[in-house]
């Protein structure tokens, strides 16, 4: 009895000191991570945490101790609680003080593709892209309409009329998806550590939010500075990108403007004066009047 008893507070004493250890890891980051390390195998977690040492700490427990955790650390951390919604699969917390942007994309940089197994969870939505097949034709078809699938033959070869979306985010692979994605080549899962959200600052920005397209983004400031940059010149807002253009364009309308009311102002005069002299050669001419 003593020797079980013993047993129960040295349990006790180390799911406290657990929880613990991660209350205090959730105070002393300002950025926290929930990831998902379900089907990562030990040797690519290894090379992560050889790849992050010295910036990121990744600690891995029991579901219940980091929630007990989160529940401890709210009380100076608003709204880090909700973190607990996006405790997926096995879930472990990843702490940082890096830019949860440039973390997540060096975590997605070191992930690689994998084929789906049945019974695992889409890490994602999972797409069938439009487009010609290797299949003959033949209960393929069938197959692929099973799976809500549009197909139809094309140069004697099934082809996918449409992108179809065959599984949602979240939701589990069946045996017949995960073996028609594989004859068709589509490898949905990523083998890293999926990082599924993360808290900055009482905001918790998801995977979508994360994952940002460089390209589309620079693409998207540089239209933005574009219209914005129309929208002074049209509005004749003075900044320091426009000012040098709209005393030049003003100076120009000036101009325009005296010239064709025939003002005759410094810079402007002798182009008055043209323009009276090419008025009058038009009306000699309609009128047909001869003079020397």
């Amino acid at each position: 009895m003593a020797a079980q008893q013993a047993y129960k507070a040295k349990v006790a004493s180390h799911k406290k000191k657990t929880v613990d250890e991660f209350t205090g890891l959730l105070k002393e980051y300002p950025i926290v991570g929930a990831v998902n390390m379900e089907n990562l195998p030990a040797r690519t977690l290894q090379k992560m945490r050889e790849q992050l040492r010295g910036t990121v700490v990744l600690k891995m427990t029991k579901r219940r101790f980091i929630n007990r955790a989160l529940e401890s650390a709210k009380k100076d951390k608003p709204d880090i609680g909700k973190l607990q919604e996006y405790l997926r699969g096995m879930p472990a917390l990843l702490f940082t003080k890096d830019n949860p942007f440039a973390l997540y994309k060096i975590l997605k940089k070191n992930k690689s593709k994998a084929p789906a197994k049945s019974g695992q969870v889409a890490p994602k939505d999972i797409i069938v892209p439009a487009g010609p097949t290797s299949f003959a034709p033949g209960p393929v078809i069938g197959e692929l309409g099973q799976l809500g699938i549009k197909a139809g033959i094309d140069a004697g070869k099934v082809a996918i009329k449409q992108d179809t979306t065959v599984c949602k985010e979240g939701q589990v692979i069946s045996s017949q998806l995960a073996a028609m994605l594989t004859r068709l080549g589509i490898e949905p899962m990523e083998i890293g550590l999926d990082l599924v959200a993360a808290y900055e600052d009482g905001m918790i920005y998801t995977r979508s939010v994360l994952d940002i397209d460089e390209n589309a983004y620079k693409d998207n400031i540089a239209t933005g500075a574009r219209w914005a940059f129309n929208l002074a010149m049209e509005a004749g807002v003075l900044t320091k990108e426009t000012t040098n253009m709209l005393i030049t364009k003003a100076a120009r309308d000036s101009r325009g403007l005296a010239i064709e009311a025939g003002i005759l102002a410094k810079g402007v005069t002798e182009d008055v004066l043209a323009k009276a002299h090419r008025q009058m050669l038009a009306v000699k001419s309609a009128a047909k009047i001869e003079y020397d």
